[in-house]
């Protein structure tokens, strides 16, 4: 794993374990164990996601970069698809509270999002190679 991918990947990954445990307070508090439940499980659910797809474009970047944006989106379509089963599948669970899971999912892909894009404006502006004149589109 490249430093910067490594760099990307704790800059998203702990201020979303962050609010994932303040989620699981607020769910504690709102809706009791079963709310603790439902958020612990949507920020395991989330953190895991997020980070595998990570290491996933990873791995498939150091390939090439069509294989890096195929790699991305397939990621993305499973998490999508998975999360979609797994909604389905604990929505007659009465273990855990489905409506704080659902929320705290999206309050917890939002922060990682978030971070994200606050770790890629930290870096600054990207070097980009032009040669002289490239743009350069008078007669």
């Amino acid at each position: 794993m490249q430093p910067s991918d490594a760099r990307m990947l704790r800059g998203a990954a702990i201020p979303t374990a962050l609010v994932g445990v303040g989620a699981v307070l607020i769910g504690l508090l709102t809706a009791g164990t079963k709310g603790l439940f439902g958020a612990a499980l949507a920020a395991v659910v989330v953190i895991a996601f997020f980070s595998l797809s990570a290491l996933v474009v990873t791995w498939a970047g150091r390939i090439s970069a069509q294989t890096m944006m195929l790699a991305a989106l397939a990621s993305y379509v499973v998490k999508i698809l998975v999360v979609m089963v797994l909604v389905t599948l604990i929505d007659e669970v009465s273990i855990w509270n489905t409506t704080v899971f659902g929320w705290t999912v999206i309050g917890l892909a939002l922060t990682w999002i978030a971070a994200e894009f606050r770790v890629t404006l930290q870096k600054g502006r990207p070097y980009i190679d032009e040669p002289e004149g490239a743009l350069d589109r008078s007669p």
